[in-house]
């Protein structure tokens, strides 16, 4: 059986009823991005929050099958401040049981597909908010998730910068993972293969 996270009629409201979203149904496979897409306040945040687990939907039900390791990157990059960008990525790999020196050769490559290697020996606090997110999307694919949420992964970078993370979170999808990304660039909006609207969901068995 192979990875998979299904919803059903899967809705949520606000404290005192307000619908944030209307009902959906749809299926995520590995080799998929998944965009949810919708203006501000449209609930995308929430949904990633409900995939991942992190909340419970008020209506519906959604199912994961076969999801080990789930990352997500959050829209406002948190990491150490005295730790290095390198350290960054490092990590996960080390926790993957790779020894150090792979580890590092390992993210520098990573480090270089992010275009951060400018950046590798720098301490995180001395980031700036484009370098951070590209930093945490480079920690979350070197952890190698069958999960990857990402929220809003290009509203800091400049066009050219956003199209080469666009393409690298396909190569993530296509390496056999689930991508799921909430955005409303529209160039990340072309760059999946599926777009759900939260304003007009797209139901799918």
């Amino acid at each position: 059986m192979t990875a998979s996270v299904t919803l059903r009629d899967l809705s949520h409201a606000h404290p005192g009823g307000r619908e944030l979203f209307a009902p959906v149904s749809f299926k995520f496979d590995p080799g998929e991005v998944i965009g949810l897409c919708g203006p501000s306040g449209s609930g995308k945040s929430t949904l990633l929050s409900i995939v991942a687990g992190w909340e419970t939907p008020t209506a519906g039900s959604i199912h994961r099958e076969q999801i080990a390791t789930t990352r997500w990157v959050f829209q406002n990059p948190h990491g150490v401040p005295r730790r290095t960008a390198l350290d960054h990525v490092v990590f996960p790999l080390l926790c993957r049981g790779m020894n150090r020196r792979d580890a590092e050769r390992e993210a520098d490559d990573l480090i270089g597909v992010f275009a951060l290697s400018a950046v590798r020996d720098r301490q995180f606090r001395m980031l700036s908010g484009g370098e951070a997110q590209r930093l945490m999307l480079a920690r979350a694919v070197a952890a190698a998730p069958d999960l990857l949420l990402v929220d809003e992964p290009t509203a800091q970078l400049d066009q050219r910068t956003a199209a080469d993370v666009n393409d690298t979170l396909g190569g993530v999808a296509r390496s056999g993972a689930i991508v799921v990304i909430a955005t409303h660039d529209p160039g990340t909006r072309a760059a999946c293969t599926r777009v759900i609207d939260l304003e007009a969901p797209t139901v799918a068995a």
